[in-house]
């Protein structure tokens, strides 16, 4: 049996190298799935969650599409910019409010979006939904103070993983 996958006991030292060895595991399936997609259907894969989001969501707006990302509406404006050169999305102005736009897929998106491997959205977020809440507390201070060792820009968070 490896002890490479083996639980360590409770209250053991672990070295910092397993720890960034269990980085590499979460990036490298991260980059795995998203090369995985662009390979398959020649889109990012932020431009495939958008997709799919818009495909569940008909008609919905910018906004709702950045909060359903979890983006900055910029940063989702730019998607659909990108997926409407494209003829994927088709974008309806209200009819109350000019201003504001509806979100459609198109025949081209829906056939391209059958031919995704799951998880649209992609592997990570997948995974973090599945985990109990007591782990994303306990996942979500120590990465906080992980954060602040790095003195990282945090307005990356904004930013989709298939776009990092």
């Amino acid at each position: 049996m490896s002890t490479a996958h083996a639980s360590p006991a409770p209250h053991a030292i672990v070295p910092a190298s397993q720890v960034l060895r269990r980085f590499r595991v979460v990036f490298g399936a991260v980059r795995h799935h998203f090369k995985q997609i662009e390979k398959q259907v020649g889109l990012g894969g932020a431009q495939v969650w958008a997709l799919s989001a818009v495909r569940d969501q008909p008609g919905m707006g910018l906004g709702d599409l950045a909060k359903c990302m979890d983006v900055h509406q910029s940063t989702a404006s730019n998607l659909v910019r990108a997926l409407v050169e494209k003829d994927l999305i088709r974008m309806d102005k209200s009819v109350k409010d000019k201003r504001h736009v509806h979100l459609f897929i198109t025949e081209a998106a829906h056939t391209l979006l059958a031919q995704v491997p799951g998880p649209f959205e992609g592997v990570l977020p997948s995974a973090l939904e599945k985990l109990p809440p007591a782990t994303l507390q306990r996942l979500n201070q120590d990465l906080t103070e992980l954060i602040a060792l790095l003195q990282a820009d945090e307005t990356a968070a904004g930013v989709p993983l298939a776009q990092l």
